[in-house]
């Protein structure tokens, strides 16, 4: 009994290797056939100015940025109206005045391609977004917890959408005292920056309804969580909250958006299906477009974290974890010779010259020394 067993067992074994040798890699169609259908990534700032971004779809499989859409003709168009002309610059982002449009208009985005193929949204009605009642935090158990509250007492917003900025300072753990200059090892004659500041931008898709609420109120709507030992959280940290007023069929595109990007990868996830936004070629009706242009205002509110009203036990992450601590180099010519190929002298101990690299000391290398006009 116990041969027969293993004797299927072996030979299953052999089969699977023999499987295995045999997989070549599979690459479908749909990644190999090229695409040029136009993306447009925006919305029609209400009270404000609008900038629209027009790209080109590209294979899933192309290592270069998406190809951007210049020297196209853009237009905000009102209704029965006049229209705005939107001017590019940089390439392929094409921007307005400042606007205050009429909240009983609708509105849509006009473009015309360099190439003459004609584009136009769905007119749209001109939404003011409600102002943010506040942005909270607080520290929790699985990190910093950051939430929203908001409410629109006429009860005609119901839809919201969130995206936000942050932005923290950070210090590299390396701070030379010396430099080398001229084939010498001599005091540093100008220090490098003690302190830098990054920014991130979010990148998930974060909406709420409140149509089944008896009110139009959000309350302490979580945005995102900081894990406890966050390199952002180590000295301060500061987050800009922006929020949009939606119309149900903008939700509904966002929503879908976000189910077949991130909600996908088991078996119990739903399966993608037909994105259709709100943009069509004019000349060319059956030109698939990629997008979803809404028209309203934006409420923006920022908030700041101290690393002193943290629990004190929480150990943050410097992101300098591979530079500490810098090497040490004991015989003077190779001080010389590590140096000659790019590592920086940081001081001189008993145990020799300790060396460095400039992503370790020069925290430039990873953000900016200039402090935001915002930072408190």
């Amino acid at each position: 009994m116990s041969t027969v067993s293993f004797s299927v067992r072996a030979a299953l074994c052999w089969a699977l290797l023999l499987l295995a040798g045999c997989v070549d890699p599979y690459m479908p169609d749909a990644i190999t056939v090229p695409t040029n259908y136009l993306v447009v990534d925006g919305f029609i700032n209400c009270n404000g100015v609008s900038e629209i971004k027009l790209s080109r779809t590209y294979n899933i499989s192309a290592s270069t940025p998406p190809p951007r859409v210049s020297l196209a003709t853009v237009y905000v168009e009102e209704e029965s109206g006049p229209r705005y002309l939107l001017r590019e610059s940089p390439v392929g982002t094409y921007t307005s005045s400042a606007l205050v449009l009429n909240r009983a208009k609708r509105y849509r985005l006009r473009i015309t391609t360099n190439g003459g193929s004609d584009y136009a949204s769905e007119f749209v009605p001109a939404k003011f977004t409600p102002r943010i009642d506040s942005i909270s935090w607080k520290a929790e158990d699985t990190g910093v917890g950051i939430r929203v509250n908001s409410h629109d007492a006429s009860g005609t917003t119901q839809y919201y959408k969130w995206d936000y900025e942050e932005t923290w300072e950070f210090a590299p753990l390396v701070n030379p005292i010396l430099e080398y200059a001229n084939g010498q090892i001599i005091p540093i004659r100008t220090r490098y920056p003690q302190r830098c500041w990054r920014n991130a931008s979010s990148t998930a898709i974060t909406q709420a309804k409140t149509t089944n609420l008896s009110q139009d109120v959000v309350s302490n709507f979580l945005l995102l969580t900081l894990p406890p030992n966050a390199e952002r959280l180590r000295y301060k940290y500061s987050i800009l909250v922006r929020q949009y007023a939606q119309t149900r069929e903008e939700y509904a595109y966002w929503d879908l958006l976000k189910k077949n990007t991130e909600n996908i990868g088991t078996l119990f996830d739903p399966l993608p299906s037909q994105l259709t936004g709100n943009i069509r070629c004019l000349s060319n009706p059956e030109e698939p477009v990629l997008g979803f242009i809404g028209a309203h205002s934006v409420e923006e509110k920022r908030i700041f974290i101290d690393r002193l009203r943290l629990p004190f036990p929480w150990r943050m992450l410097s992101g300098y974890e591979d530079c500490y601590p810098p090497d040490t180099v004991k015989a003077p010519q190779s001080v010389y010779n590590v140096l000659e190929a790019g590592l920086i002298p940081v001081f001189l101990s008993s145990a020799g010259y300790v060396v460095s690299t400039v992503d370790c000391v020069d925290c430039r290398r990873r953000g900016t020394a200039t402090r935001p006009a915002f930072w408190q």
